[in-house]
């Protein structure tokens, strides 16, 4: 018995040291497993989501682990160091598998981290939400922009803080607007802590860039050529401009033919070909980058004590007089001895807000001394042509819309007249079209219709709050719909006349 015991105590003993040594050793097997698979490296591989939400869980763990050593008193910071060292080391080995993320087959990246050979490039973003018409981030530093998830990743970011690692902006310039600004796409922003803090693995760059990006949206209400201009052009160009055509554009929500008409500014505001945002697969590294246009804050604008280059309207259109190559910077008095005659375009429009008695109109112009030119929506839609046309006139007449937005095309010291339809209307047409105009270097008049010069009478009794209280329907929501999109006008002719002749007087000389 007691033989049998001390064998069965022998064997038990042996056992006993041979499982110890086989639990020794499961840990060293299992990171040869890893590391002969290639899995870390891999991470950076996984298809656009997946690795959005692998980095997500990869950051979180890091501080999860950091925050669970510094609780136990041990040296988070120099466990993350030793992970993050690990990493390099693993990533260092230089797999080569093709890159399964962007289907790309372009040379390996050496950025896929920030590696000890060369000092890593410490990055920063600043972000503005003060701004009532637009969000504006600024960033530099180590930037890898992927349209196709509306992502930019900022790599070691000095900025970084867990609160503010991802940070989401509509590259649009309506932001008080919910319905508009409900059709903008969203770009983010992910930022990283600098090493060592760092667990995560950025996606490498596809194609560099040598000169800053801008990036913003053409969803919003840019198909109106008000909007096209007040909403984008002008910030745009507010943005862009300082940059003489080294900028790469990329837009999101992209607009086909709004690119296509403002080729010729786009162009000039940036010698390389505009990218499609939403549609481009490559990660693009710039050198810096902006998230959204600056706006100041005013329709059809620029404030020069807001923008960093002192930039102003009157410039804006001097921008806009050499793309498009117009011939006169300046009108001056026409001499009515001389036999010449002032020019005058006549913005006309169709389905609202047209003026009815458009020939005795033109005719009353024509009379008073005016050479007279009609410009229908069809004419008024080829902005190339149309500026050169508007670029001969000295006045612009028109009913408050999108038209009168070519006054930009007009000389300076040109006069602009805007017709107010009915409806306690002038408030929001001069805000619109009468107070930009000074800055631009021109001067305004306006007319204002009648109860009597609107088609509404024919729709509506005297006591209707239409003509009693018009204010009343304004705060109903029904500006839009009766005094914008219900009415035309019929113009007394006579009563025109006599304010057209004050605008002939101020345009003429003896």
């Amino acid at each position: 018995m007691r033989g049998r015991q001390e064998g069965s105590s022998k064997h038990g003993s042996s056992s006993g040291v041979v499982l110890v040594a086989m639990w020794l050793l499961v840990p060293p097997l299992l990171v040869l497993i890893v590391i002969k698979a290639g899995f870390l490296p891999q991470i950076a591989r996984f298809r656009e989501t997946g690795f959005i939400k692998f980095a997500d869980k990869m950051v979180h763990k890091d501080l999860t682990l950091v925050n669970f050593y510094n609780i136990q008193g041990l040296d988070g910071a120099r466990w993350q160091q030793q992970s993050h060292d690990t990493m390099k080391r693993e990533a260092a080995k230089g797999y080569d598998q093709p890159d399964k993320m962007f289907a790309t087959n372009g040379p390996k990246d050496t950025s896929l981290i920030n590696s000890d050979v060369a000092a890593p490039i410490i990055s920063n973003l600043t972000c503005d939400f003060s701004n009532a018409h637009s969000d504006i981030c600024r960033m530099e530093g180590d930037l890898r922009i992927h349209g196709k998830s509306a992502t930019v990743y900022v790599v070691s970011a000095s900025t970084f803080r867990p609160e503010n690692s991802t940070i989401t902006v509509h590259p649009y310039t309506r932001k008080w607007e919910k319905e508009t600004m409900s059709r903008i796409r969203e770009v983010t922003m992910r930022s990283m802590p600098p090493a060592p803090y760092s667990f995560t693995i950025p996606p490498r760059c596809t194609a560099r860039h040598d000169v800053p990006a801008v990036v913003f949206s053409t969803g919003g209400c840019g198909s109106n050529f008000f909007h096209a201009m007040s909403d984008l052009i002008v910030p745009l160009y507010i943005t862009a401009r300082e940059y003489s055509g080294g900028v790469q554009l990329l837009i999101t929500d992209y607009q086909p033919k709004w690119v296509a008409k403002f080729r010729p500014i786009l162009s000039v505001l940036s010698m390389y070909p505009v990218i499609d945002f939403d549609t481009d697969t490559a990660v693009r590294c710039f050198p810096s980058a902006r998230v959204g246009l600056e706006s100041h804050n005013r329709m059809l604008g620029i404030d020069p004590a807001l923008s960093r280059n002192g930039y102003t309207m009157m410039g804006f259109r001097d921008f806009l007089r050499s793309t498009f190559s117009l011939q006169r910077p300046w009108t001056s008095p026409v001499s009515r001895s001389s036999g010449r005659k002032p020019r005058l375009v006549l913005v006309l429009r169709r389905h609202s807000r047209a003026i009815t008695n458009e020939a005795d109109v033109i005719a009353a112009m024509e009379d008073l001394g005016f050479e007279v030119v009609a410009a229908l929506p069809k004419d008024v839609g080829d902005m190339g042509r149309f500026a050169g046309v508007v670029n001969s006139c000295d006045v612009m007449v028109g009913v408050h819309g999108a038209g009168l937005t070519n006054m930009v095309f007009l000389p300076h010291s040109a006069t602009i007249v805007q017709i107010i339809p009915w409806g306690e209307m002038t408030v929001a047409c001069r805000y619109d079209f009468g107070d930009p105009v000074p800055d631009m270097g021109l001067r305004y008049a306006e007319y204002e219709v009648n109860a009597d010069e609107t088609t509404l009478k024919d729709k509506y009794p005297r006591d209707h709050p239409v003509f009693t209280d018009p204010g009343s329907l304004h705060r109903q929501g029904k500006m839009w719909p009766i005094f914008l999109e219900g009415q035309n006008v019929t113009l007394d002719i006579g009563r025109f006349r006599r304010f057209l002749q004050q605008v002939y007087q101020s345009v003429t000389t003896e």
